[in-house]
């Protein structure tokens, strides 16, 4: 299938500057955190799985890009950039590609991480909502990955926590956190402008576990004790922030970082493990049946604003003759008048004159006669 050229007026339009530097510097992120993984921290997958990874990731973001433009009638969004438009236009997928099989754990079955890496990357394409006249896709990608291969394989878990900084001791383990703290902050404080969403959804962990520890009698240290392990800091900064699946406003972003707090403490108060990613995907699903029905209404009322000015209009014409024929009326007293006036000044049937008109009296030189 020959790609058209990139530079026809229906190619897709690219990412703005911002969110490319924004992907860029998670891409770079996640590779120096799996090498550093693989190496020094203690990550137990093969460390062949990253690249089975990457080309699974790669290969189906290409081929349904391909489908989706030639489908579409448009251009490829790599065609036309060089090495590096497609570099970039596969940033998403290396970030998702990475994501699940880092934070998945699936013991030697390489294909249910496989699985997961193309459910994570394919959903781009089929759950999707318009957001200002163009779709776009509303759940997570690497979160509805894991979230999927948790819900099919019960027997698979996310990495745990030891994870991270196995190999770690004598205060270092407190480091890795720390710089991915430091890093994911200023990545969402200037690039993706999600400081709010952390935000809430810090704060609302926190108070998610205290009225669980008010309410159930859970540990209140403990449950806030989670927030200072890799795994939390890691999905904090690099997963729940995703600006393509997250609200940009100030209050979009705390209603959504404070709905996946919310519902974590109720998955987690019903004994349900994993409530992260799964709040997480609740909250995208919800999210974009929200957008859908934003979309039905708001073409439901300019139908409506279109059917009313219709009918006004023709309300109007159908006036318009109406308010013409009191000039009409008007105007035939007016020719009657003049047909009386004209029968006025008719003489009589044998007279020899017809009288002068009053006027005419008034022009005419009266004689005094004596009396």
């Amino acid at each position: 299938m020959s790609a058209p050229n990139a530079a026809a007026p229906n190619a897709a339009a690219r990412h703005n500057p911002k969110v490319t530097t924004a992907l860029r510097r998670f891409a770079i992120s996640i590779s120096v955190l799996n090498i550093f993984g693989y190496t020094l921290l203690g990550f137990e997958q093969p460390w062949i799985w990253p690249f089975v990874a990457l080309a699974t990731g790669y290969t189906v973001e290409i081929v349904l890009e391909l489908l989706g433009a030639r489908a579409e009638g448009r251009a490829p969004r790599f065609a036309g950039g060089g090495f590096k438009g497609m570099v970039e236009f596969l940033f998403p997928a290396h970030i998702t590609s990475l994501a699940v099989n880092m934070l998945s754990y699936v013991n030697d079955r390489m294909w249910v991480m496989v699985f997961g890496v193309i459910v994570a990357v394919g959903t781009k394409w089929v759950l999707r909502a318009p957001v200002k006249g163009r779709m776009r896709h509303y759940m997570n990608p690497s979160n509805f990955g894991i979230a999927v291969i948790l819900l099919l394989f019960p027997w698979a878990s996310i990495a745990p926590p030891y994870h991270f900084t196995e190999y770690l001791d004598g205060g270092f383990d407190w480091l890795v956190p720390a710089i991915i703290i430091t890093l994911g902050t200023m990545l969402n404080a200037k690039l993706t402008e999600r400081m709010w969403l952390i935000l809430a959804w810090v704060g609302g962990f926190a108070l998610q576990a205290i009225v669980r520890g008010l309410l159930f009698g859970t540990s209140i240290p403990a449950a806030l004790a989670m927030m200072t392990g890799v795994a939390f800091v890691l999905f904090t900064n690099y997963m729940i922030t995703d600006p393509g699946t997250t609200p940009s406003s100030k209050w979009g972003q705390i209603a959504f970082g404070g709905s996946v707090a919310a519902l974590y403490g109720v998955l987690t108060a019903m004994s349900i493990a994993y409530g992260l990613f799964f709040a997480t995907a609740l909250v995208c699903a919800i999210r974009g049946a929200f957008l859908w029905t934003a979309d039905i209404v708001a073409k439901k009322r300019a139908e409506e604003a279109l059917a009313l000015a219709a009918v006004t209009q023709a309300v109007a014409r159908a006036d318009a003759p109406a308010d013409a024929q009191p000039d009409t009326a008007d105007a035939q007293p007016d020719a009657s008048a003049a047909a009386d006036a004209t029968a006025a000044c008719a003489c009589p049937a044998g007279a020899c004159s017809c009288p002068a008109p009053a006027n005419a009296e008034a022009d005419t030189p009266k004689t005094p006669v004596a009396a």
